[in-house]
């Protein structure tokens, strides 16, 4: 395994936002949003341009990543790199998912 992934934190919750964004879970409990819209034009991510199929993501059971069948997925490494970091008030992402339990 390279040792650069062991870096990054493990994937425990995901939802899908408005505007194709996501909200990410870590294991370490960092919170963060993630903006899909870029790979919308890719081939593979076709279908995700159709919002109820956006909103069917769902999280690795290892903590991979987010997929939302078996090929369609992307990683957890690329969720934290390149996700917003959200704060958090009284232990939930502010005015982002209100209904997201930690």
């Amino acid at each position: 395994m390279n040792e650069e992934w062991k870096d990054y934190p493990s994937l425990t919750s995901v939802k899908a936002l408005p505007d194709h964004h996501l909200l990410c879970i870590f294991g370490n409990g960092d919170v963060r949003r993630y903006d899909f819209r870029r790979h919308l034009g890719l081939p593979m991510f076709q279908l995700l341009n159709e919002p109820a199929y956006f909103r069917a993501v769902q999280t690795d059971p290892h903590g991979l990543g987010a997929v939302w069948n078996d090929d369609m997925d992307i990683a957890a490494s690329e969720l934290w790199i390149n996700g917003q970091r959200v704060e958090k008030t009284c232990g939930q992402p502010t005015l982002i998912a209100p209904d997201l339990k930690f």
